[in-house]
């Protein structure tokens, strides 16, 4: 199966659609009046599908066990064609397509089993998802391109040449990665009066800044001080989603001190150091992120 560690739950939604065509009125009629010989149909069709939603990863071996948390099936009944609709919704990393797909199938598949006693020319067609909300699509799209960004490491050993920064260089490739034509990168001392003077020559330059390192418990905690003696007003729910999405892969990332807010029209956000903080951030912070920009641009709200 496909690797979701890094994706959020958010609420996704799923509409399948199915058609089921029978070759006779009298069918119809016997669907409407309840007087199929084997039995309801349409109430013993949903509940075989509520049943196939539940078991898709079973019998789809791609797709991951997920908690579903709304079913529903209509029906809808247009001449000698049932219009079967079923949705799905669930709070989880990925989305429920093909749940909702093969629970309409199997609908479908249910009313041809209990109708072909009474018409033998009984056909299934048109099986198709219908629409799909949640996950990356849940988030407006904004156009980065003429984005302004940077990326600032503070680490004495980097700036010395005594470690190769790898931080920096993944945050700058993801933001690139997104969409952003040009990322400037900086390296610096961990020293929050040199770190405090870049950030305060850059913030009317830049409108996007993420700072790596220095964001720790003990007194070295430079870069975090320097971020909040230039911010007009910080933004807690940015770090507060951060911290949250770091703690469910490892408990340590409750210690971060890392901190986020605007300095006139540029958004800065402190990171930890490692390599691992700036992957999380990456998977946990952007696109949704950038609409902060949108707003204060006046394309959001």
């Amino acid at each position: 199966m496909i690797n979701i560690t890094h994706k959020h739950s958010t609420l996704r939604k799923a509409i399948a659609q199915a058609v089921v065509e029978v070759s006779k009125e009298e069918t119809i009629a016997a669907l409407r009046e309840r007087k199929v010989p084997k039995g309801d149909v349409f109430e013993m069709a949903k509940t075989a599908g509520l049943f196939a939603v539940k078991r898709t990863s079973d019998l789809i071996p791609d797709c991951h066990p997920l908690p579903v948390e709304f079913t529903s099936v209509s029906y809808r009944i247009e001449g000698l064609k049932v219009y079967v609709e079923m949705e799905v919704h669930t709070i989880y990393k990925t989305g429920v397509e093909v749940e909702a797909m093969h629970g309409v199938s199997v609908v479908a598949l249910t009313m041809y089993d209990m109708l072909k006693p009474i018409d033998k020319g009984i056909t299934i067609k048109d099986i198709r998802l219908l629409e799909k909300k949640g996950g990356k699509s849940n988030v407006k799209a904004v156009d980065v391109s003429s984005v302004r960004a940077a990326v600032l490491v503070c680490s004495d050993r980097v700036s010395q040449g005594l470690m190769e920064d790898r931080s920096g260089k993944l945050l700058v490739a993801g933001l690139e990665e997104m969409g952003i034509d040009q990322v400037t990168y900086a390296c610096l001392p961990d020293d929050e009066a040199g770190i405090t003077s870049w950030l305060k020559d850059k913030v009317s330059e830049q409108q996007l800044i993420l700072v790596s390192g220095g964001s720790g418990l003990g007194p070295r905690d430079r870069s975090t001080e320097a971020i909040r003696s230039v911010l007009d007003r910080e933004i807690p729910g940015i770090m507060e989603h951060y911290r949250n999405y770091g703690q469910q892969r490892i408990p340590t990332a409750m210690l971060s001190r890392g901190v986020a807010g605007m300095s006139g029209q540029c958004l800065i956000i402190g990171l930890p150091g490692s390599p691992g903080a700036a992957q999380d951030a990456l998977h946990a912070l952007f696109p949704a992120v950038f609409h902060v920009l949108e707003v204060e641009r006046g394309g959001g709200h």
